[in-house]
């Protein structure tokens, strides 16, 4: 069964009296661990689609059925649940609180779940470790470089151990070594068997991906090729 499962979904918007066309009767199905890269001109639809994948959007039309459950009939409430356990988002922006240390940023996730401090500690320090910044636990965003400031949002978005990571052009604000690095911690975290989907204008590292989903105008074309 894939993991991802899209079945003639439609997405519009009303602009005063203009409908938009975000989506258009897309289907795809992902498999549990993917590398997939979802790219194609600015305003073809990749992050209206991201959204969706990620549970942050509803289609108008159409089925999404995660690991088997049709998500499009879910309550708010079931959503938010799904989103904080199975999905995992990496943003261009970082999107991290200034005033956190990187170690309270990455234990938000787990301070809304509810998970006693013990145990927050134990799993905040694994995270830092697997992104490789353990030694800059306690330094806020302001003292970091920007590829720190990623892969403390990376290891944010793995802390509740998702099934699927959702990177929205993660290397979009670094520079190319920098972006490189990033890429390759993203690699190593689908290696170990993280779904891992793409939004990217980088043509390495779109091409880097198993699988690309070239959007245009809402329509979604599927590019089998290995990179």
């Amino acid at each position: 069964m894939p993991q991802i499962e899209l079945e003639n979904i439609t997405r519009t918007f009303q602009l005063g009296d203009t409908t938009v066309r975000a989506l258009s009767s897309v289907s795809v199905a992902i498999n549990a661990g993917e590398y997939v890269a979802i790219m194609g001109p600015s305003g073809s639809g990749k992050s209206t689609m991201l959204n969706l994948l990620g549970l942050l959007d509803q289609p108008n039309n159409g089925h999404y059925r995660l690991e088997g459950r049709d998500v499009t009939t879910l309550t708010s409430d079931e959503l938010a649940a799904v989103r904080r356990t199975r999905i995992g988002f990496v943003f261009q922006s970082f999107h991290l609180i200034p005033r956190l240390t990187s170690a309270e940023n990455v234990a938000m996730p787990l301070m809304l779940a509810g998970v006693p401090p013990e145990i927050r500690r134990q799993r905040v320090n694994a995270a830092l470790e697997k992104v490789g910044l353990a030694n800059r636990a306690g330094h806020r965003p302001d003292e970091l470089s920007g590829g720190q400031r990623q892969r403390i949002a990376i290891a944010r978005a793995i802390i509740m151990e998702p099934a699927m990571l959702l990177a929205d052009e993660p290397t979009g604000n670094l520079d190319r070594h920098t972006g490189q690095e990033v890429t390759e911690l993203l690699e190593a975290l689908n290696a170990a068997g993280t779904t891992l989907i793409v939004v990217t204008h980088d043509p390495d590292m779109g091409f880097r991906a198993h699988r690309r989903l070239m959007m245009e105008d809402g329509v979604m074309s599927d590019s089998q090729e290995q990179a």
